[in-house]
């Protein structure tokens, strides 16, 4: 007899295709979201990394939404029958930069379905593979993973404390998030999933206590800090997250040059890390 874990499996291989004219529009707006007009590609620039996530959005009619936001289960992502998604983490490589304004498509594969048990109960991983296409050429590979998991009990508010001091040669910054900047990601975004925006759904229905702030968006800020602190290129980054953040207070940005790189973390108010990753530059020529 097949178990509900040998039929998600099934899922492994699946495929679709998405094209997208990659609006100058959109990348004009996900840099007023940053505040970083400076960064907006214009009409024929160069995205910068990880803003193809703005771009090859599905179109998920309203009554196909499920309660929490999401798209209903069952379509190109598998049924998991555990009710919390998140974004836990992806792995990227930027062969060469997607131009604004002209047509570029994704490529998605699921590659793995894994079910485990941990301390919340039992998990499912999804593992998507992605390749960006443009002129024929390959722009960006990249990988992530999406974890399922069961309700779990309720999640405390963070403890704020004094922030320690970072050491020299450390970039920085504290960052406030905002209701307003967790809705304009998730506008840009297209995300529905209502943790983000909707608070007495996030404390009521999936006992988190604040709005919880995208794990891509804590990831994309740390690219932007080291756009800000480096004028090399990113050849390869990659993020893992470790703890939910809130808007309940700010949260700190770090990065640790290294010679091929940046360690990278995000840490809460209370010290604790919460996200980590790393940029690789490309190698000098």
């Amino acid at each position: 007899m097949v178990d509900a874990a040998d039929r998600l499996r099934d899922w492994i291989g699946r495929s679709e295709s998405v094209t997208d004219d990659l609006s100058p529009w959109q990348a004009e707006a996900v840099a007023a979201m940053l505040d970083d007009i400076a960064r907006s590609p214009g009409e024929h620039g160069a995205l910068p990394p990880l803003w193809q996530w703005f771009y090859f959005l599905a179109a998920v009619p309203q009554s196909r939404l499920a309660d929490d936001g999401h798209p209903e289960r069952g379509g190109f992502l598998p049924p998991v029958p555990q009710p919390r998604r998140m974004f836990a983490g992806a792995r990227m490589r930027f062969h060469r930069p997607l131009v604004v304004g002209r047509a570029a498509t994704r490529e998605a594969t699921i590659r793995d379905v894994t079910a485990k048990h941990g301390k919340t109960g039992a998990l499912t991983f999804v593992t998507v593979a992605y390749r960006f296409l443009q002129d024929g050429a390959l722009c960006i590979e990249e990988e992530q993973d999406i974890v399922y998991r069961e309700q779990g009990e309720p999640v405390p508010a963070p403890e704020r404390l004094v922030a320690e001091p970072v050491p020299d040669g450390t970039w920085w910054r504290d960052v406030t998030p905002d209701p307003r900047l967790l809705f304009r990601f998730s506008a840009l975004t297209f995300n529905a999933h209502r943790i983000h925006y909707d608070r007495p759904y996030a404390l009521n229905d999936e006992a988190y206590p604040g709005l919880v702030v995208h794990g891509p968006l804590t990831a994309i800020l740390l690219a932007q800090l080291v756009h800000d602190n480096s004028d090399q290129r990113i050849a390869a980054f990659r993020f893992r997250g470790k703890a939910p953040l809130f808007d309940l207070a700010p949260f700190r940005l770090i990065g640790r040059p290294r010679d091929e790189g940046v360690a990278l973390e995000v840490r809460g108010p209370d010290g604790r890390t919460t996200l980590t990753a790393t940029a690789e530059f490309e190698p000098e020529t």
